[in-house]
C-alpha cells in the first residue's frame, strides 16, 4: 500500500497555468499607465499610493524601478521625480507626524537586508532619505507598513529566504529611527505581504505555497495560518503582489497576484472566501502580464476613480521597459459582482 501511494504521489501530475483557465476569469481594462522606469528587463517592481485629502485628483504614485531606485508619479502617470536608491525591491508608505513616510526593503547586499526610509514632499513629489537600518541577516524582498489607528507605526521586511522581520520605526531626539521588534518564518521563498491597519492582520505571500495570516502587533504569536493556498487553478505561483480593498470598519476583500497565469484572485476578508479572479486585458492601454506588486485605495481619487484605485506592475510592457498600470476599483467590483 505505501509503495502504491508513493508511485501514486510521483505520477499524479502537478498543478500547471493550464489547469487555471478552468476557472471563471473575468476581463477589465486599464485607464492609465505610468511612464516605464528607466532601467531594461526586471526592473519595475512595486507601487504605493498617497492619497491627497484635499485634491485626490493630485494623489501620487511612489513605486521601485528595482535596478536603480525609487519613482514617482502623478495619477496622469507622468514621472514627477526619481530618487536613485539602488536596489530597492518592495515598498510602501504611511502619513505620521504630519509627514509622509516612505519605506523600501533595501537589497543593495544580499547578505544584510535593510529597512530603507524616505519622506515624501507632497507638493514637489520628491523624496528624501532619512537612513537604512538594518533588518537581519539575508536578502530583503518584501515589505509593508502596519500604522493601527492611536499605535506605533511599524514596517514588515520580508527576506528572500522566507524570514518576517518586524520593525518599530520612531522618533528619538529628533531623529527617526527603526528596531527590530519580532520575527517570524515561513519556510521558502517570500515576498508580498500587507497588514490591515483596522484589524491588526498582516497577510504575506509564501511564493509557491500561498498567502499566510499573523497578527501585525509586536506582541501576537509568531506563528502564522494559512489562508489561501497555491493550487494552480484560483492561485498560480508565483503568489506576488498582495493588497487590501478596505470597506468599512474590517470588510473588503484581498487582493492577489496569480503571477503565473498573469491574473488576479480575490478573497473576502471576512471569512476567506474566494470571490473570484480577473485579468487587466487590453484596451487602450496593453494588457498585464506576470505582475509583481500591486496596490489597491477604495478611496475616491475624483471625478472617474470615485470608487477607487488599483495598480499593477507590468512584466511586458514591449517595447518600451516595464511600467505600471492604473485600473478603476470600480470596474474589478463589477466585473465580480463583489457585494
Amino acid at each position: 500500500m505505501l509503495l502504491a501511494t508513493l508511485m501514486l504521489l510521483q505520477t499524479a501530475p502537478a498543478a500547471t497555468a493550464q489547469d487555471a483557465q478552468a476557472v471563471p476569469t473575468a476581463e477589465v481594462k486599464a485607464i492609465g499607465e505610468t511612464q516605464a522606469v528607466a532601467s531594461l528587463e526586471d526592473a519595475a517592481d512595486d507601487p504605493a499610493i498617497w492619497r491627497n485629502p484635499r485634491d485626490p485628483a493630485r494623489s501620487l504614485i511612489v513605486a521601485t524601478d528595482k535596478k536603480a531606485g525609487l519613482n514617482v508619479y502623478d495619477l496622469s502617470g507622468k514621472l514627477r521625480s526619481t530618487l536613485p536608491a539602488g536596489r530597492v525591491n518592495n515598498v510602501d508608505l504611511r502619513v505620521w507626524g504630519g509627514q509622509v513616510i516612505v519605506a523600501a526593503s533595501d537589497r543593495n547586499d544580499k547578505t544584510a537586508a535593510k529597512l530603507a526610509l524616505y519622506t515624501l514632499d507632497t507638493r514637489t513629489a520628491a523624496l528624501a532619505e532619512i537612513g537604512r537600518f538594518d533588518a537581519g541577516a539575508g536578502e530583503a524582498y518584501g515589505l509593508c507598513m502596519y500604522a493601527p489607528r492611536g499605535g506605533r507605526l511599524h514596517a514588515f521586511v520580508v527576506h528572500k529566504g522566507g524570514t518576517i522581520v518586524q520593525m518599530e520605526i520612531l522618533r528619538e531626539g529628533g531623529a527617526i529611527k527603526a528596531d527590530r521588534v519580532r520575527t517570524m518564518r515561513l519556510a521558502t521563498q517570500s515576498e508580498g505581504c500587507v497588514a490591515d491597519d483596522r484589524t491588526g492582520t498582516l497577510f504575506v505571500g509564501e511564493e509557491d505555497v500561498g498567502v499566510w495570516r499573523f497578527g501585525a502587533n509586536p506582541r501576537d504569536p509568531i506563528a502564522g495560518e494559512k489562508v489561501i493556498a497555491v493550487d494552480g487553478k484560483r492561485l498560480v505561483a508565483d503568489v506576488e503582489g498582495v493588497a487590501i480593498a478596505a470597506e468599512g470598519a474590517r470588510g473588503g476583500w484581498l487582493v492577489v497576484s496569480s503571477q503565473g497565469d498573469s491574473a488576479y484572485g480575490v478573497w473576502r476578508l471576512r471569512d476567506m472566501a474566494y470571490a473570484g479572479r480577473f485579468r487587466i486585458a487590453a484596451g487602450k492601454f496593453g494588457a498585464t502580464s506576470e505582475t509583481d506588486g500591486i496596490e489597491v485605495s477604495t478611496a475616491s481619487f475624483g471625478p472617474g476613480l470615485q470608487g477607487g484605485l488599483m495598480l499593477a506592475q507590468d512584466g511586458d510592457n514591449a517595447p518600451a521597459a516595464q511600467n505600471f498600470k492604473l485600473v478603476r476599483w470600480a470596474d474589478v467590483r463589477k466585473a465580480l459582482g463583489l457585494k
